[in-house]
């Protein structure tokens, strides 16, 4: 059964956050626990108590007793809004300030790879799919002789009534 947990418009931006959900996902809760204690980051202290919410909404919504089986199979940090300020600077001009805030989401699950068939790539969109090799029956390359005979003949330019000269200003006839 798949649990969530979800905290809304927390003070953290989204990117920082990401950092550290990169290093839970997948894990044991035990060990994801252990990781986050140890994670030198502020992030990791609100991720820490958004996971212990999610492990007890295992455990008191689903009945979940065993929480030695519990994985993280899903840690998101969306963007949320972000608080808008302004800092007066020298001669009267202002810089922008983005306070920025995410939403954190945690899901556990006690079934084995949460339910869900195991992911055969990464699901991520700089991951592109390998360009196929040449096949092997491709037609063979042309010699050099064959590919001038085919390729287009071509002509020369036109002179459109430009001046032949030898010197400045006079024309040769």
């Amino acid at each position: 059964m798949i649990t969530t947990a979800r905290a809304r418009f927390v003070r953290v931006s989204a990117r920082k956050a990401r950092l550290v959900l990169d290093q839970i996902r997948g894990k044991a809760v035990g060990d994801a626990l252990a990781t986050l204690e140890f994670t030198p980051r502020a992030a990791a202290r609100l991720i820490e108590k958004v996971l212990r919410s999610a492990v007890a909404n295992a455990e008191h919504n689903h009945q979940v007793r065993n929480l030695d089986d519990l994985r993280v199979v899903r840690a998101i940090a969306d963007g949320g809004p972000s608080m808008k300020r302004v800092q007066p600077r020298a001669m009267g001009r202002a810089f922008f300030i983005k306070h920025r805030t995410s939403h954190l989401t945690i899901a556990v699950s006690d079934e084995a790879n949460g339910g869900r068939p195991p992911l055969t790539r990464p699901r991520h969109w700089r991951v592109r799919e390998p360009i196929p090799a040449p096949a092997a029956t491709a037609a063979p390359a042309l010699a050099p002789a064959a590919r001038a005979a085919k390729a287009p003949a071509r002509r020369a330019p036109a002179a459109r009534g430009k001046r032949t000269s030898t010197s400045k200003g006079k024309e040769k006839k």
